[in-house]
C-alpha cells in the first residue's frame, strides 16, 4: 500500500513500539506509589519529561502528558483562559485553526468570553495588522497554529508572538502538532508561551501528547482528582505512553534535516507534475510546509478521486482527516474563498517517515491514468 496521508496519522516506529512494550512489561507500577515499583516507574516518567523539556527549551515541571493533540489544545486554551479570567475575557484565534481549538473557544464563548477571529489571505496566512487591530487590553489569550493541517500554510509565529508580548499581557499558545519534526519547534525559536504536540503525527503512539509552557506561567486545572501532573491533569499517568512519546520525539528530531530536504524535493516534483493539468488548482502556498500538498480538481468530488486512487493502492485524503467524512466544505477552504467549482475536489498529500522515491513515481503514473478517465486530460 502506498500511504501518503501522514498528516492524518503515522505508523509507529519499531523503536517506539519496543519501548512501549518494554516499559509495560517491566515498569507497570503506579508512578504515584511510594513503594519500589512506583519509584522506578516515576523515575522513568520524570526522565521522559526532562528529555522533552530539554528538547523544547523549558523546565521539567512545565511539561504535562495528555492523550493527544485535541486534549493538549483544549487543556491549553481552557486552562489559560479560566486561569486569567480576572485579568480579562477576550481571546483571539484564526479562522483556520484545528477544530479542537475552534470548538474550545466556542465553549468559552458560551461561558462569557469574547472571541475574535483573524482573517487569512489566499495563502492561509494571518496578518500582523489584523492582530494589531484586534488585540485589546483585556485580551488574555492568542492561539494561532504553526502549520495548517489542511493546506500547510506556515504562520509567522515568531513575529506574531513578539507583537503580542510588546502590546499586551496576553498569553500566546501555538498548536505545533503539524510542525514538530519537520521544522524547528521550541520556545526560543518560536517565542511563544505554550506549545501543544501530538505523538501519532511523529511516528509515535495514538493517545499520546504533551502541553509545554514557559516557566513563569500557571494554569487553571482542567481535570481534577488525585492531583497528578502537578495538579493540572489528575489521573494515573500512563508511563509507557510518556516514555514512548519522548522516544518518538527524539528520533524525529534527529531526522529533521534529512526529512525536510526529502519532503521539499517531493513537493517540488509533484507541484510541477500537477501544474500540467488544466483543471487542477494547487491550494497549498508555494512557500508552505514541505510535507503537505493540497490541490483541487475542478468539478470533481474529492471522494471520487480518493476511491479511484485507493483501488490502485494509493492512500491520500480530502483536506483534514477530522472532517473528511462530512459532506460540508472544510472551514479552511471556506476561509480561503476557493471558487465553488474547486471546493469539492480537494485532495491532500502528506509525506512522512518511511516513504521512498518510488511512491512519488507510482502516484504520478496512476493519477495521470485516473485524470485521463475522469477529465480526458
Amino acid at each position: 500500500m502506498n500511504y501518503m496521508d501522514h498528516s492524518a496519522t503515522t505508523k509507529p516506529r519499531k523503536e517506539v513500539l519496543d519501548t512501549f512494550i518494554k516499559v509495560n512489561e517491566n515498569y507497570y507500577g503506579n508512578p504515584a506509589s511510594i513503594h519500589e515499583m512506583g519509584v522506578e516507574a516515576n523515575a522513568l516518567l520524570e526522565r521522559a519529561r526532562s528529555q522533552i523539556a530539554t528538547m523544547l527549551g523549558t523546565e521539567n515541571h512545565k511539561v504535562i502528558f495528555t492523550s493527544g493533540g485535541t486534549e493538549s489544545n483544549h487543556f491549553s486554551i481552557t486552562g489559560i483562559a479560566k486561569g486569567l479570567k480576572s485579568r480579562g475575557s477576550h481571546i483571539i484565534t484564526s479562522k483556520i485553526e484545528h477544530p479542537s481549538v475552534l470548538e474550545s473557544v466556542k465553549q468559552l464563548e458560551n461561558e462569557g468570553f469574547e472571541i475574535d477571529y483573524l482573517e487569512v489571505n489566499k495563502d492561509g496566512i494571518v496578518s500582523i495588522e489584523d492582530l494589531r487591530k484586534k488585540l485589546r487590553k483585556d485580551t488574555v489569550l492568542v492561539s494561532v497554529m504553526h502549520i495548517n493541517n489542511e493546506i500547510g500554510s506556515i504562520q509567522p509565529i515568531a513575529e506574531l508572538a513578539e507583537h503580542v508580548k510588546k502590546n499586551s499581557r496576553a498569553i500566546f499558545h501555538v498548536d505545533a502538532i503539524q510542525s514538530f519534526g519537520k521544522y524547528s519547534v521550541d520556545f526560543n525559536s518560536l517565542g511563544v508561551d505554550v506549545l501543544s504536540l501530538s505523538g501519532h503525527k511523529i511516528n509515535g503512539l495514538k493517545g499520546t501528547g504533551i502541553v509545554a509552557w514557559r516557566p513563569e506561567l500557571t494554569f487553571f486545572p482542567v481535570l481534577v482528582g488525585g492531583g497528578q501532573e502537578y495538579g493540572l491533569r489528575s489521573g494515573t499517568v500512563a508511563v509507557p505512553q510518556a516514555v514512548s512519546l519522548a522516544k518518538a520525539m527524539r528520533l524525529t528530531s534527529e531526522n529533521l534535516g534529512h526529512a525536510h530536504s526529502q519532503y521539499g524535493k517531493w513537493s517540488t516534483e509533484l507541484r510541477e507534475f500537477l501544474s500540467e493539468f488544466p483543471s487542477i488548482k494547487i491550494i497549498s502556498p508555494s512557500d508552505g510546509a514541505v510535507h503537505i500538498l493540497s490541490f483541487s480538481v475542478k468539478n470533481i468530488k474529492g471522494e471520487v478521486l480518493i476511491n479511484a486512487l485507493q483501488t490502485r493502492g494509493i492512500i491520500v485524503s480530502t483536506s483534514s482527516a477530522c472532517s473528511s467524512r462530512q459532506v460540508k466544505t472544510s472551514h479552511v477552504i471556506e476561509a480561503l474563498k476557493i471558487a465553488d467549482d474547486y471546493k469539492k475536489g480537494v485532495l491532500r498529500i502528506s509525506f512522512g517517515y518511511g516513504m521512498e522515491d518510488q511512491q512519488i513515481q507510482d502516484f504520478k503514473y496512476h493519477f495521470k491514468e485516473i485524470m485521463k478517465q475522469l477529465k480526458g486530460e
